[in-house]
């Protein structure tokens, strides 16, 4: 068996007194689909935060690829990173949000070329291919040249997939992406991750869409009050959960 991709050790977090994290554990090995459910204020999209050091944990380990995030082993002891170390790891991680975060005055393409000429340094026309590769790959090649208010907010979704895949991330994160979607428009966001789960992409997705996390995802865990309940195969824990509490959330979702 492969070792995980990302490991988390008791991990902790909070903000000022409110705990968000109380020692989470946690694992995704490379090629897996690992879906996050559980309550608003659990704790779900900061623990996301955190794989991509958007966030620092206070306590318990936290590895990437078997990196210490934040941290880099000198000799005998660790450095904390720099601006430049942070970039470079989040370089390699592609996150999609809520919310679609484009940039109003570019088209699709732009959107989603920009990261490639400013972050990785690619000249202008080989951006351009590129980008068009990755709206090929999420169906919007026809829509390279619209600006933002001309899409629809699934295909501004897919837009903001194209532009993490652009730059080639070994792990791609999912905080409830299709949340701020109108009912009908959440479908074409599954599909565009559900090809990209066929494809090997290792992701870890918080989501409240169940159908997804039992037909795509690997394993699916159940967060409350900043930890884990409950883990394992979707199948199992969707129709047979051993926590009361996983129990409690689920005959309301399901």
């Amino acid at each position: 068996m492969t070792d995980p991709l990302v490991r988390a050790i008791a991990v902790t977090k909070s903000f000022g007194h409110n705990k968000v994290l109380n020692g989470v554990d946690f694992e995704v090995r490379p090629g897996e689909v690992s879906c996050i459910i559980g309550p608003s204020g659990s704790g779900k999209s900061t623990f996301l935060r955190c794989i991509n050091a958007l966030e620092t944990v206070d306590g318990g380990g936290l590895e990437v690829a078997g990196a210490q995030v934040g941290y880099t082993l000198e000799g005998e002891s660790y450095r904390p990173w720099r601006d430049r170390d942070f970039a470079k790891f989040r370089a390699g991680i592609g996150m999609v949000f809520q919310r679609f975060n484009l940039y109003a005055h570019l088209d699709a393409a732009e959107n989603v070329a920009t990261s490639l000429i400013n972050v990785a340094r690619m000249d202008k026309a080989a951006a351009r291919r590129r980008a068009m590769e990755e709206l090929d790959r999420v169906g919007l090649a026809d829509h390279a040249t619209k600006r933002p208010h001309q899409l629809s907010g699934g295909q501004q979704q897919r837009v903001a997939i194209a532009r993490a895949l652009a730059m080639d991330p070994t792990l791609m994160l999912f905080d409830e992406p299709t949340s701020a979607l109108d009912p009908e428009l959440v479908e074409e966001v599954l599909e565009s991750m559900k090809a990209l789960a066929l494809g090997g992409m290792t992701m870890v997705v918080v989501t409240h869409e169940i159908g997804f996390a039992r037909e795509v995802g690997d394993t699916l865990s159940f967060f409350d009050a900043g930890t884990i309940i409950e883990s394992g195969p979707p199948a199992s824990v969707l129709s047979d959960a051993s926590s009361p509490r996983t129990r409690a959330f689920l005959d309301k979702v399901l």
